[in-house]
């Protein structure tokens, strides 16, 4: 094949994806070899590629196709969630942009019209995540509204019911007003916000006197059912057993006592509005109170809400305070800082809500789970700092709250078939639920049973991802689960450590008594330059299918991870793909002069023999580094090495000490071991940069299907020699020392030197050959003294010394010398004069005093460096 000019990753992308594709490559089956299984994160159906996918996807496939080369059948796979709150938004909103209300259509009505956006633009990110060269198997790809996967969900949660782990109760809920659902607490973001605090006066029944509280709220007032003072506050304290007058709507209401109550904050006195607030609702319970309700399911009022009815509460928070202060009744604001609640998914602020719900116990089921990461070890996280995070939500574990009033998602099993609350069975199918309907009524028919209109939480889904995936929900002991669980590594950011890994680890050892996964890598956040996590509302989120078309797949995967230490965010910068698709050059233009040079049967070069040798014990100690940056889950700390490895090592140090002198051949024996060392460079940049590597790979030699570097073998790590890399070490900095004369003398390449060397330090002739070539030296030898007229530069305690000859003008030489010693003479004069000036010495700061002692003492050894150099030329 002939190779082009330049790489173009869009050809080599194109070409080599539909090549693995085409010949199975990702694909997996159970067969006798070790297992290596990663279940992607599914993201909602309704995304699209951005940073942080890329990022965590990029990790994924690097661990998947790592493990390929090392002989391990790697399973990779792919899938999607149904993310109930979002795709239902979304689908609500495309209806309105119709003229369609959700609440004209029937159930069914509204799943085909879910069905059919879901068919229609879900998935996209699975076709994207091919653009960035995931080696899933996709035909392994699994929704978690499948039939299958909804099926094992229905079937988990009859089993926890049963158990007698899930129920329902009438709580105060996380109540989401622009998604119309319940939220569980970990999907509450808090968020601190400017407010006011109003300062609101209730008259005392039969009494001119009144009462001041302040609240944050005074919407709410109108849900007020009682006010609460501390018994131990004497201000209050001839209030006890009378009642109040609440603004506006006139509701008399108790006066009650309670050590609850802060005497410090506010007023000290206490409005209680148990509909509305879940400590209030608490006060509320212990005096039985009553609850009054004001706020529609959108957060509008109701007919509580009297002439404010179906306003929305925001907009009733001005008006209602506007009122107030027009009948006398509003003391005072003032400026208040505090925690809103909004939801994760909508933005809207949290509403309490009192609402019957369904709710799993977690405090047990929790145990396990606690023990295995924190106890027994069974379960790694990476960074270990994550740990205490873990402990923390899992020590204060609550009752997860998993119904949702919506309709996209699985409908919870649960049948009424009467008017009492507790006139319900739990069953997989309705035919069952019939059953056992009939067996507490028999004259109850089919058409008596009514399902439960609400779904389950997404997360009651995606919590069975491991071990639904494989089946084993439904067949607990099928041929997959069985190979493939436990997962090996998972891959995922930490915002969701609770949300879904915790959840997993806890479903794991429920439904199958063991670990879902083995470690839990933790990415860091995608920011921009400035720390700023980026959002599409902050428009600084490139885009990535842009990012890849401009720097190629390779070039995006090597600038994303090359700053991406593990648990640590990434400061992304577009510069970062740039140095990605420059390294992808830099390999393609090593190769094609490789693929340039003739080659001949000729005799190897003494410099070639020890340079493949150096670069083999360079390999091989790197290689070890490699191995464990990869056991301790540092993959950018392992890249970095490959990439110094190759950059520095392989193409600016071997091929320059390899390379055949101008149009003449290479020896063929030098030229096979290069060939097969760029071979084993590619194996381990495979993982990293798949395209690229690949089209060497296949440039390099006609190779069948069966010789494709995707399935090729991973290096071991052989012997180092130690002393081989130290003696290398030594002659680079020769080599420098060499080329750094050359640059100040202006001296060409082309001219050769000769070098002398006081050899203090005893390093071999090993790399004399090396040296004599890069230096381009036509005379190394060894004496016993410093050598006169001569440039010298020093390597740790060896001497070396360029005889002048006709190399240098002598005289423009020492012209150059003495002047450059004048100025430097004159400069330490300066300084000299400033540190004996002692004011400037008692007033200045420490830290001045001592950068000009350095200065002093830097122009002193300058200056003694510069009289020898001159002394020599003289």
């Amino acid at each position: 094949m002939e190779i082009p000019s330049k790489y173009e990753p869009k050809r080599v992308e194109e070409n080599w994806y539909s090549y693995w594709m085409k010949h199975d490559f990702f694909s997996s089956k159970p067969d006798d070899r070790e297992p290596y299984t990663i279940v992607i994160p599914p993201p909602n159906v309704t995304g699209v590629l951005h940073m942080g996918h890329m990022l965590n996807n990029t990790l994924q496939d690097v661990l998947i196709r790592r493990a390929r080369l090392l002989g391990k059948n790697a399973c990779w796979v792919p899938g999607m969630d149904h993310a109930s709150i979002a795709t239902e938004a979304k689908v609500v909103s495309k209806l309105k942009e119709e003229g369609i209300e959700k609440a004209d259509l029937s159930r069914d009505e509204f799943l085909k019209h879910a069905w059919d956006w879901t068919n229609e633009y879900g998935g996209v990110i699975l076709q994207q995540l091919k653009k960035l060269g995931c080696s899933c198997d996709w035909e392994r790809t699994k929704f978690t509204m499948d039939d299958d996967m909804s099926a094992s969900v229905i079937k988990v949660f009859v089993d926890l019911y049963e158990k007698g782990l899930i129920y329902r109760g009438y709580r105060m809920v996380n109540w989401d007003p622009q998604a119309k659902t319940t939220l569980s607490d970990e999907e509450v973001i808090y968020e601190e916000r400017q407010g006011s605090l109003y300062y609101l006066e209730y008259p005392i029944e039969d009494s001119d006197e009144k009462v001041t509280i302040a609240t944050t709220r005074p919407e709410t007032i109108l849900g007020d059912t009682a006010i609460c003072i501390n018994p131990n506050d004497e201000r209050y304290r001839h209030l006890k057993g009378k009642k109040a007058i609440v603004p506006i709507c006139n509701r008399v209401i108790p006066i009650i006592e309670d050590e609850y109550v802060d005497m410090e904050f506010g007023t000290g006195c206490l409005k209680v509005t148990p509909a509305h607030d879940e400590n209030d609702k608490n006060l509320g319970d212990k005096h039985n109170l009553e609850v009054v309700d004001i706020f529609n399911e959108d957060a509008s009022l109701n007919s509580y809400g009297l002439h404010y009815q179906g306003k929305d509460r925001f907009v009733v928070r001005k008006e209602i305070s506007k009122e107030l202060e027009e009948k006398g009744f509003l003391v005072k604001t003032e400026q208040h800082t505090n925690k809103v609640g909004t939801s994760e998914r909508t933005k809207a602020v949290i509403e309490p809500r009192l609402s019957d719900q369904w709710f799993l116990k977690m405090e047990g089921l929790a145990k396990p789970a606690l023990e295995g990461v924190l106890k027994t070890n069974d379960i790694k996280l990476y960074p270990k700092k994550f740990e205490n995070t873990y402990r923390h939500w899992m020590e204060n574990i609550r009752d997860w709250n998993i119904s949702r009033q919506l309709w996209w998602g699985q409908q919870i099993p649960a049948y009424y078939f009467g008017d009492g609350k507790d006139d319900f069975v739990v069953a997989e199918t309705k035919e069952e639920a019939l059953k056992k309907a009939q067996s507490q009524n028999p004259k109850i028919q089919e058409s008596d049973l009514r399902q439960d209109a609400d779904v389950l939480d997404t997360w009651f889904s995606s919590w069975l991802w491991p071990i639904s995936v494989f089946g084993g929900i439904l067949e607990p002991d099928n041929k997959d689960i069985t190979y493939y669980y436990p997962t090996s590594d998972l891959v995922t950011g930490p915002d969701i450590l609770f949300f879904w890994v915790a959840r997993m680890i806890i479903s794991g050892y429920e439904y199958q008594g063991k670990r879902p996964f083995e470690n839990v890598y933790l990415t860091g956040l995608v920011r921009d330059k400035q720390r700023r996590k980026m959002s599409k509302q902050l428009g600084n989120s490139p885009d990535a299918l842009k990012l890849i078309e401009d720097f190629g797949a390779d070039g995006v995967r090597v600038g994303l991870l090359l700053s991406s230490a593990a648990g640590n965010d990434l400061m992304f910068d577009e510069a970062l793909c740039q140095q990605g698709k420059n390294f992808a050059n830099k390999i393609w233009n090593a190769f094609r002069l490789i693929k340039g040079w003739e080659i001949a049967d000729l005799e190897q070069p003494e410099s070639a023999k020890t340079g493949i040798d150096w670069y083999t014990a360079r390999f091989n100690q790197v290689l070890a580094e490699i191995e464990d940056h990869f056991s301790k889950y540092r993959i950018s700390d392992a890249l970095m090495a490959i990439y110094k490895l190759v950059w520095d090592d392989f193409c600016s140090w071997l091929l320059e000490i390899v390379k055949p002198a101008y149009q003449k051949p290479i020896d063929r024996t030098t030229y096979n071991a290069v060939i097969d060392l760029f071979e084993q460079n590619l194996k381990i940049l495979h993982p990293f940069m798949p395209f690229l590597t690949e089209e060497v790979w296949q440039h390099i030699t006609e190779r069948t299907p069966e010789e494709a570097l995707i399935i090729s073998s991973w290096p071991k790590v052989e012997n180092t020699d130690a002393t081989l890399i130290s003696n290398f070490d030594f002659a680079a900095e020769v080599i420098s020392g060499i080329r750094t004369i050359r640059k100040e003398k202006n001296i060409p390449q082309k001219e050769s030197l000769e070098l002398s060397m006081v050899n203090s330090e005893k390093v071999g002739s090993q790399m004399d050959s090396i040296i004599t070539k890069l230096g381009n030296i036509s005379q190394l030898d060894t004496v016993g003294a410093g050598l006169d007229g001569a440039l010298s530069f020093r390597v740790k305690s060896n001497e070396y010394f360029i005889p002048m000859g006709g190399a240098i003008d002598i005289e423009a030489e020492i012209k150059k010398i003495t002047e450059e010693l004048n100025y430097t003479r004159g400069f330490l004069q300066s300084v000299q004069k400033k540190l004996g000036n002692e004011r400037f010495v008692n007033n200045a700061p420490e830290k001045v005093v001592a950068i000009e002692k350095k200065k002093a003492a830097d122009a002193q050894a300058k200056i003694e460096t510069l009289e020898k150099s001159l002394a020599s030329l003289e």
